[in-house]
């Protein structure tokens, strides 16, 4: 048996080409799958001899809630969820006055292994599909009972280690016939596959791409992250620079300060000029304190000096708000804690 929900246009028409049913069929059956039902009998414009035939090999299954956090004074909430296979899964929804955003994984777990991240306690335990991303947006669509303005691939796991599905992902969410979200609207963010991004740059995508960089010097940025043995930070700067002339989009750096290891005026200096000449901003993030890890959030003042000596080296840069910080929304964080109380 196969979920209907998640398969494209052309795997739509494929079925219906199969079946020798008319062509007119596939976007039909296309249509009311991203409508969000549950069950194929829905499809009331369908023959029910069509509706019995697809109930034979198909289904539709949306991920289920199993627990969601919120912090009232920011109207966030962090959403435990539940794939067919009962991996736990976590999103987060967050309200601007822009609009309601929507952060998801693309993994269950990660295996990146970052210091600072919650998600790398667990391993990588498989890849999700692109229906099971697109699930957690409808599943939180449904029960704030609001539409998803933006989202941002900033969840557990890491999107381009997960090429192929995170690329199905943006084709069928971006479609006029699902949620039309536009991809200037959608985020990716990467903790620096430099040869992904290349291939990111080259697909056409056209998405925001946010890479975190954490720590301009190469030994000490391969001690939090151990992505930069494989790929240096010169040569993610240069993977960078690509994707910006490839897209004509401008590339957010994520960088998490931390308490004595990335937060001195050094380390803002030689960031200021690794990233000089790129169309860049920085985004400064206080860490999220995790459980069983010695990672400690930079002072106030830290922070105030690392911005400051930024902008005046004419970088564009902004402090994250902390967003969901009481609820532990930071990658992980919920999962984490679930299985603990287990």
């Amino acid at each position: 048996m196969i979920n209907l929900f998640g398969l494209s246009k052309a795997d739509i028409q494929k079925i219906v080409k199969e079946n020798n049913w008319p062509a007119y069929r596939a976007g039909q059956i296309f249509e009311w799958v991203y409508k969000g039902i549950d069950a194929i009998d829905e499809m009331s414009n369908l023959p029910s001899s069509i509706r019995q035939e697809l109930k034979y090999k198909y289904y539709i299954y949306h991920m289920q809630i199993i627990k969601k956090i919120k912090e009232n004074k920011t109207d966030t909430i962090k959403y435990l969820l539940k794939t067919e296979d009962n991996l736990q899964i976590e999103a987060v929804l967050m309200n601007y006055k822009h609009g309601m955003s929507v952060c998801i994984s693309t993994q269950a777990g990660c295996g990146m292994a970052c210091a600072f991240c919650a998600s790398a306690k667990g391993g990588l335990i498989r890849n999700l599909t692109a229906g099971e991303m697109l699930s957690q947006i409808y599943t939180i669509q449904k029960d704030a009972n609001k539409r998803a303005d933006n989202i941002v691939m900033m969840g557990s796991g890491e999107p381009l280690a997960n090429f192929d599905n995170s690329m199905e992902f943006l084709n069928i969410v971006s479609d006029k016939d699902t949620l039309n979200i536009s991809k200037r609207s959608i985020t990716l963010s990467t903790c620096g596959l430099a040869d992904k991004i290349y291939s990111l740059a080259d697909s056409g995508a056209g998405i925001n791409l946010s890479v975190s960089l954490h720590n301009p010097i190469q030994m000490q940025r391969e001690k939090i992250m151990p992505v930069a043995k494989k790929f240096s930070i010169d040569e993610l700067i240069k993977a960078c620079l690509y994707y910006i002339e490839k897209t004509k989009r401008r590339v957010t750096f994520e960088y998490a300060l931390i308490e004595g290891q990335n937060d001195t005026a050094y380390h803002a200096e030689q960031l200021a000029k690794k990233i000089k000449t790129l169309n860049c901003l920085v985004n400064l993030i206080p860490v999220n304190e995790v459980e069983g890890k010695e990672i400690k959030k930079s002072s106030e003042n830290n922070i105030k000096n690392f911005y400051d000596i930024l902008t005046k080296n004419n970088i564009n840069t902004t402090i994250r708000r902390t967003l969901g910080s009481s609820i532990n929304a930071a990658c992980g964080q919920l999962r984490a804690g679930i299985y603990k109380e287990g």
